[in-house]
């Protein structure tokens, strides 16, 4: 069963997001200089390893907070998309050394996203 694997946090300062996210969850993060990304894990309840996701800077003023979710292919889990009256708003992207993804729209015009990791990456 897909999951939730990554969640991509837009922000317009990403330094005053950090700080809220920082503050509001304890979450901690990692600059990627060459995507200017931020990389964060988080914790369940428990203590357990939680969720990653990143926060970066918005693109466009209609970007908002996205889901990812694992597939084992991302091609089949596209047509999948579209088989059951949904949309594929962006095709497969390569994110270097870390995988694919690509972005959705489900029948009810919520948008969500899929990501296959790339096996070579780990």
């Amino acid at each position: 069963m897909a999951t939730v694997v990554h969640i991509d946090v837009p922000a317009e300062d990403s330094e005053r997001a950090k700080k809220f996210y920082a503050a509001m969850f304890g979450w901690k993060f990692t600059l990627v200089p060459e995507f200017q990304y931020n990389l964060f894990t988080t914790t369940n309840l428990d203590g357990t390893p939680g969720v990653a996701g990143g926060l970066g800077k918005r693109m466009e003023p209609s970007q908002r907070m996205m889901n990812y979710f694992g597939v084992k292919s991302i091609d089949a889990a596209m047509e999948q998309v579209k088989k059951l009256g949904g949309k594929v708003v962006s095709e497969k992207m390569p994110v270097p050394g870390m995988g694919y993804l690509a972005n959705c729209m489900d029948t009810e015009g919520n948008s969500f996203g899929l990501w296959e990791e790339n096996p070579k990456a780990k």
